[in-house]
């Protein structure tokens, strides 16, 4: 079940409809959270029900052993920690690592088969996999670490992981912000109501309107990539691709939090105009926040973090960035996205330590084009089907051949879609000058004019991309 669908819309009428009763006795809200959560859930596919329930089951034991026993605490981590991601590897990259395996042995000359005892449900990703498992990890982990209470019982703790809004695309929730909310009866005010509408509605313009509409061009570029050679094309649908995954998964974080709002539960920001930021470390805090501290929490400070001298904080900085880059996709093109970053963080570093001093008029800060070009490129790598597709547009966006005309780029149609997500990006910076939430008057005209955007502009329905991980 996808956010932008009827059966969608019929799932939210009849939760949100019953919510302010069932809320008033506190068994009944959790109850009601997990039924309507697994039914959202199972929608896609009822089978993977049953995995959410059993490594949610496991990790609820878990944290229970880890918060009452003092000599025991690592060993029982160490069983939450090794479920979770022996289901991730399993379903996630099992299926690519045979394949691998069975090029690279029939290449040296022997013949396998081994990709064909892969088992039937392993070829199928359980949808939202990558993402309710770091939800579990990090309660694990909080507990561990003295900083979250327990779940009080297990229904609780199914609700924290289950929970609609964040199921199947994030963004990843902590246990010690949410469950606490969870346990609070919330009375939502008409402004309240509306504010979270609002958010939803911002959300659905994000994907549908813009992201839909911009993705048709670069999708149809990707399918046929190697009838074009010219760069300014490749550069031109680099943009795109750009602004099309930003409004695509900013668009369903939105609507997340929104949906939240209206079960009176608050959602950190997951988004906060990262192509304005002036350095790829900016460009980190501002970029799928959620998962930037994710691994910047239990990831890198747990490897060291910066506490062990520059050589092994950079040793830890790669590990983190590869193996978030490997959790976006079982294929060595995300693999080398995330050392692409690692490579970007590490010479942003370097320059500061050695030159910003001596050249401050080269600070990144003053150049935040610097940033986005780099962003570019990587991005070539999440998106390409292969590494070979990815190579061939690196090559050809650096080689500086002009066959197409700039007004034939510009008038195609994903033009505009992409002029109006640059003005919706660059709105921190004119919005002391324009701000059409200054008045109510304006406001409706503006709240207007995105209903008619979506009823009249939006595009060809697309999933939206973080589904695949």
């Amino acid at each position: 079940m996808i956010f932008n669908s009827i059966p969608f819309l019929v799932f939210a009428i009849l939760f949100f409809t019953a919510w302010p009763w069932v809320q008033k006795n506190n068994n009944a809200k959790w109850l009601w959270i997990c039924i309507m959560s697994f039914v959202f859930y199972a929608w896609w596919d009822w089978r993977f029900m049953f995995l959410l329930l059993g490594t949610g089951s496991i990790d609820y034991f878990c944290g229970l052993q880890i918060y009452r026993s003092e000599k025991r605490k690592k060993f029982w981590l160490t069983v939450s920690m090794v479920t979770n991601i022996a289901s991730l590897c399993f379903f996630k990259y099992s299926v690519w690592l045979i394949h691998e395996f069975n090029d690279w042995m029939n290449g040296i000359g022997f013949t396998t088969c081994y990709a064909d005892t892969i088992p039937e449900y392993s070829l199928v990703l359980p949808i939202g996999i990558s993402f309710y498992t770091f939800n579990s990890m990090s309660y694990a982990i909080d507990l561990y670490r003295g900083k979250a209470e327990p779940a009080k019982n297990i229904l609780h703790f199914m609700a924290f992981i289950s929970f609609f809004p964040h199921l199947v695309a994030g963004p990843i929730i902590r246990a010690k912000e949410v469950l606490v909310q969870l346990n609070k009866s919330h009375q939502l005010n008409h402004l309240q109501i509306v504010n979270a509408c609002k958010t939803i509605l911002w959300g659905f313009f994000l994907k549908m309107v813009l992201a839909d509409n911009i993705a048709i061009m670069v999708n149809a570029q990707f399918e046929d990539i190697h009838t074009t050679t010219d760069s300014l094309t490749w550069w031109y649908c680099m943009v795109g691709f750009a602004f099309q995954i930003y409004f695509d998964f900013n668009g369903y974080s939105s609507i997340a939090r929104g949906l939240a709002k209206l079960c009176g539960i608050h959602f950190r920001l997951n988004f906060n105009h990262p192509y304005l930021s002036g350095s790829f470390s900016e460009f980190w805090r501002r970029w799928h926040i959620s998962l930037s501290s994710f691994f910047k929490d239990y990831v890198y400070i747990s490897l060291g973090g910066n506490r062990k001298g520059k050589f092994r904080s950079e040793v830890n900085r790669w590990t983190t960035m590869l193996l978030s880059g490997l959790w976006h996709g079982a294929n060595f093109t995300f693999i080398i996205w995330g050392g692409l970053h690692a490579l970007f963080l590490s010479l942003e570093n370097f320059y500061r330590r050695h030159f910003a001093s001596r050249i401050p008029v080269l600070t990144f800060k003053k150049y935040p084009l610097i940033v986005f070009i780099g962003v570019l490129v990587a991005w070539v790598f999440f998106r390409a089907n292969n590494l070979d597709d990815a190579l061939f547009v690196v090559r050809n966006m650096f080689a500086f051949k002009h066959n197409v005309k700039w007004t034939e780029l510009i008038s195609n149609s994903a033009t505009v879609w992409i002029l109006i997500g640059v003005f919706v990006e660059l709105y921190p910076l004119y919005r002391r000058f324009i701000n059409p939430f200054k008045h109510w008057i304006l406001q409706g005209l503006f709240w207007a004019l995105i209903v008619c955007m979506l009823v009249f502009f939006r595009g060809e329905e697309q999933g939206f991309i973080y589904f695949q991980f």
